[in-house]
């Protein structure tokens, strides 16, 4: 595993299980999109060239200008939605489920909660790309106030659900065994 430490709070003995990003379709589907938006000024272009724009002194100059800004927006939006992706991590660690999710340019929001706290893992695959593509979202509940996570469109929802429910059993467990008066309370149910 490349990962030694990969979030802040991270104790020394707790090993990291998996780390999950978005599914790479979804950033190719960002890429076509930003592609399009790319090429469409030279549509615009040819429209405006069919008009005689170009055929003053002015014109030529404020279509570059007005396309530099353009492409300067661009640049920012596509570099933006390329960080949403790229620093969005779901991490499930021995210990603890870490949420790191990027809110905008300059804002990021690290939450985690520990696995014995898990009351249910769910997996939700939504339409014909996301079934084709093994894609969907997991949602893990807790007990109490605490918010709920959602590990938006990661690949192989159903065997990360799977993973992650068998990782709280064994923690449970565990936890049970070295609190009697929990493993009393297992046994009478």
């Amino acid at each position: 595993m490349p990962y030694l430490t990969l979030f802040p709070g991270q104790e020394p003995d707790e090993k990291i299980i998996m780390v999950l990003r978005r599914h790479g379709w979804i950033l190719f589907k960002t890429i076509i999109f930003y592609l399009f938006l790319a090429v469409l000024p030279f549509f615009f272009r040819y429209l405006i060239a069919r008009n005689g724009v170009f055929e003053t002194d002015f014109g030529p100059v404020g279509f570059y200008l007005v396309l530099s800004l353009y492409y300067f927006v661009w640049t920012t939006f596509f570099f933006r939605s390329w960080l949403d992706y790229y620093l969005d991590i779901w991490v499930i660690t021995s210990e603890h489920i870490v949420n790191i999710e990027q809110k905008g340019l300059f804002s990021r929001e690290i939450s985690s909660f520990q696995l014995y706290r898990i009351q249910d893992v769910s997996a939700e695959v939504r339409g014909i790309l996301a079934t084709f593509f093994h894609f969907g979202n997991v949602h893990v509940q807790t007990a109490g106030a605490e918010s709920n996570f959602v590990f938006k469109q990661i690949p192989e929802p159903y065997t990360v659900t799977k993973k992650l429910m068998d990782l709280v059993n064994i923690k449970k467990k565990n936890l049970a065994r070295t609190n009697p008066v929990l493993d009393k309370l297992d046994n009478n149910e």
